[in-house]
């Protein structure tokens, strides 16, 4: 081969790479305009919100439309409610998933496969199809109205059994009857070897977990029944709507929605690499 040829083929995969990472660009951009005209847009004056063509930058950023929010909702009170739920909530979900998926994953006994296939099935309920029994059951058992109304029923969770139970399969069985000869117990062989090498799976389930209940609408303004001190945070928000028929109130709109994304934004920051991780791993498995 001719020096020109090697290096015609030695720029093409360059070529193809900047391609690759321009579309890559493109698509983050796109992805990342909307948090940031929200971000931006709850820094303007009332004055830059209806500037038409609109403002990008505002000229005099201010705080004003965060205080106005403090004003009209009790943001600390729904912050913690939404805090309480979404933690509680995550930390039963890793629990059962990472014991239920180690069941799954490394016993064997009657039924298994079905009793999995069933819980797999469960995956493809819409949520308004269970809403009426989980209410119901939640009265039943004296917790209508109250935020253990809405954490209990999402304790353990399908597709965190089912993801657990994936990475789980992977560790060796070696290293798990090497721990049970030595004297080890299930509870410790499960929490002391078995969970730290699944780390990014187990990192990946708490973000998943997290975001989807911090951000839950429904379900907790059904079992909360106007009791508008255990409101979390995204309910609470619904009341800045009737803020939101003129331009003059866009930027208090923005800043509660700003305020309301910030903890599971926060919470990615420190999550990222674990779940990146996760996603390579189940690549290099599949």
């Amino acid at each position: 081969m001719s020096a020109p040829t090697r290096s015609l083929t030695r720029k093409r995969p360059s070529g193809r790479n900047a391609l690759l990472a321009t579309a890559m660009l493109l698509v983050a951009v796109a992805s990342a305009f909307p948090l940031a005209w929200m971000v931006l847009s709850s820094l303007k004056t009332p004055a830059e919100t209806m500037q038409v063509p609109p403002v990008w930058i505002p000229h005099t950023p201010t705080l004003e439309a965060y205080g106005k929010v403090a004003g009209v909702i009790n943001v600390g009170r729904s912050m913690w409610n939404s805090l309480v739920i979404a933690t509680i909530t995550t930390a039963g979900i890793l629990v059962t998933s990472t014991m239920a998926g180690y069941a799954f994953a490394k016993y064997s006994f009657p039924g298994r496969s079905l009793l999995f296939s069933l819980l797999i099935a469960t995956m493809f309920l819409p949520p308004i199809v269970t809403l009426i029994p989980l209410y119901r059951m939640v009265g039943s058992i004296g917790l209508s109205a109250s935020l253990a109304g809405i954490i209990v029923p999402n304790l353990a969770n399908a597709f965190g059994i089912f993801l657990m139970r994936q990475f789980i399969a992977g560790v060796p069985d070696e290293l798990i009857d090497a721990a049970r000869m030595d004297g080890a117990s299930e509870l410790l062989i499960l929490f002391k070897i078995v969970a730290p090498s699944v780390a990014p799976a187990i990192a990946a389930l708490a973000l998943f977990a997290f975001v989807y209940h911090w951000n839950s609408y429904l379900w907790p303004l059904t079992v909360l029944q106007g009791n508008a001190d255990a409101y979390p945070i995204v309910i609470s928000l619904s009341r800045l709507l009737s803020y939101n028929r003129g331009a003059v109130n866009t930027g208090l709109v923005m800043a509660g929605a700003t305020l309301a994304v910030l903890p599971p934004l926060i919470l990615f920051v420190f999550l990222q690499r674990f779940f990146v991780d996760s996603i390579v791993g189940s690549a290099i498995k599949g």
